[in-house]
């Protein structure tokens, strides 16, 4: 495939993408859709597209994310990175700037024909370097989780410490300790209890407590914490 010749005052496309990340089964999964044309036919891409004159960014974002997944499903939306490669796209010179986005556990959004989840640590082939933008996303959301809130964005609006410990875990990509993660996040004010208790079902045994984030907004709840994998 030829590419378009870049002349002395030729001006690079600026598009916006977003990497939609949610905990589904357990795993880690992201928002992709299927190309129907060159370049990268058939191959798995993230939702998003051209900016549009007169257009912010994250109004960009919105916009073309609205085509593929219902944004009221979207917890929370963050610029990551932007990729200036003058070859990572083989027609033409193209800027992209990529954001995370995430939707909290149990929330269906509907989605196209053309557009479904994949594991984010088992991608499919993809076009351009979504790939690469995609483990981005992952990598930023691993950091953030171990001194931000944003566990809201991924958890349901109430839980029990096992439900948030298997998000924690798909999200960190090992396992997480429920007593260490309770003890940690409520020293931080980052959740607390609801009052409520779910019932134990057919497994029997006493009503898990159920516990909620505090705020539903992205906030530093100790910049000097870190979780890490065991050794």
């Amino acid at each position: 495939m030829s590419r378009k010749p870049l002349g002395e005052f030729t001006r690079p496309t600026q598009v916006t993408l977003a990497a939609v990340l949610q905990v589904r089964d357990s795993v880690l999964e992201v928002l992709l859709w299927q190309r129907a044309r060159e370049p990268f036919k058939e191959a798995w891409a993230l939702p998003g597209g051209v900016l549009a004159a007169h257009e912010t960014l994250e109004a960009s974002i919105r916009r073309h994310l609205a085509t593929k997944v219902d944004l009221a499903g979207v917890a929370h939306l963050e610029q990551v990175s932007t990729y200036g490669d003058p070859d990572r796209n083989p027609v033409g010179w193209e800027i992209a700037t990529a954001y995370l986005g995430l939707v909290p556990l149990g929330v269906d959004p509907s989605v196209p024909d053309d557009t479904s989840w994949h594991p984010v640590d088992d991608l499919p082939p993809t076009a351009f370097d979504h790939g690469a933008i995609i483990h981005s996303a992952r990598d930023r959301l691993r950091g953030k989780i171990s001194y931000t809130n944003i566990g809201f964005a991924l958890a349901p609006a109430t839980f029990t410490l096992t439900e948030l410990r298997d998000v924690y875990a798909a999200a960190l990509g090992y396992d997480v300790s429920a007593t260490n993660l309770k003890r940690v996040l409520l020293r931080r004010g980052a959740i607390e209890a609801t009052g409520g208790r779910r019932d134990p079902g057919r497994t029997g045994g006493r009503p898990a407590e159920e516990f909620a984030y505090s705020v539903q907004t992205l906030e530093v709840t100790d910049p000097f914490a870190t979780l890490r994998p065991p050794e």
